[in-house]
């Protein structure tokens, strides 16, 4: 928010806790805030702490009762479910979310629960985005037909790129639906550019998710957007503006990972402004060139 940003994702690291995979440190934090003795995750071969669907519903609320608390209601605030829960839980959680005003709930339930939005949509009035798992026109139309939900955000390439994605945001339009791409940490400069391409050309562009860049990312593909206060510009450029410099290119050898799309995508902030494992995943809305 300190860069100008006005629509931000809050997610969370454990339950409110630090975004960390320290036991110690999490098991310190939770006795403190809850004065009991925490619990440890079941036996197991595999070390790490691990998901409780239940205690992430408790703890949502308490998140976003924190956050306006402390920031009033001028910022908006999105949260991404990431399907990880049932679906009667879903439908608990956006209800009882409705009083901080969320932007919009970010997958509330997977593809394969999507019916049970219709009974989501009687109980709450929050709003509800959907898309990124979605693959196939059979997955998105009755939710767009039904008035199920407010937002889609299918992955580009995913559903077969730039001309399908356009014929998706025309016929959402036509049934009061908005775009909001995904735009995760690990998606090309390509795919950053096509998806604020079709933001500009869609009436009812919502707003796009984007993950800053670094400068190797910049350096290697010079004409990505430029990000100035949670509005992106595009240049003027023919085509998607964007090129590859593969002199440039050739400094960053794939050895052992992707150096040049090594962006912080699994950074993880310290309280209760943690950001999911997605990364910094700054929502902006966007604007066009001023020259």
């Amino acid at each position: 928010m300190e860069e100008g940003y006005q629509y931000v994702r809050c997610q969370m690291g454990m339950y409110g806790g630090a975004g960390t995979d320290d036991l110690k440190l999490i098991a310190t934090q939770l006795a403190r805030a809850k004065n009991i003795q925490p619990k440890r995750s079941p036996r197991s071969k595999t070390p790490g702490i691990y998901f409780d669907p239940d205690a992430y519903a408790k703890s949502v609320p308490r998140l976003f009762d924190h956050l306006r608390n402390k920031l009033g209601f001028g910022i908006e605030f999105i949260h991404d479910v990431h399907e990880r829960v049932t679906p009667v839980t879903a439908i608990n959680l956006a209800k009882t979310l409705e009083q901080y005003q969320l932007f919009y709930l970010e997958d509330p339930v997977a593809p394969e629960n999507i019916d049970w939005l219709k009974m989501l949509r009687q109980q709450s009035s929050t709003p509800i985005s959907m898309g990124e798992l979605f693959v196939n026109v059979n997955e998105w139309k009755p939710l767009i037909d039904n008035r199920l939900i407010d937002y889609i955000r299918c992955h580009v390439s995913t559903i077969g790129g730039i001309t399908p994605a356009k014929k998706l945001a025309v016929y959402s339009e036509l049934n009061g639906v908005r775009t909001a791409w995904h735009g995760p940490g690990d998606i090309s400069p390509v795919g950053v550019c096509a998806n604020v391409h079709l933001d500009l050309s869609s009436p009812n562009f919502g707003i796009q998710e984007y993950t800053p860049m670094n400068d190797a990312l910049r350096d290697v593909f010079p004409g990505c957007p430029e990000i100035d206060h949670g509005y992106a510009y595009l240049n003027d450029k023919p085509g998607l503006g964007i090129d590859i410099d593969e002199a440039k290119a050739a400094k960053y050898p794939c050895e052992g990972g992707n150096p040049i799309l090594d962006n912080g995508a699994h950074t993880r902030r310290y309280g209760l402004k943690t950001v999911s494992n997605e990364g910094p995943a700054c929502i902006c809305r966007v604007l066009f060139p001023t020259s």
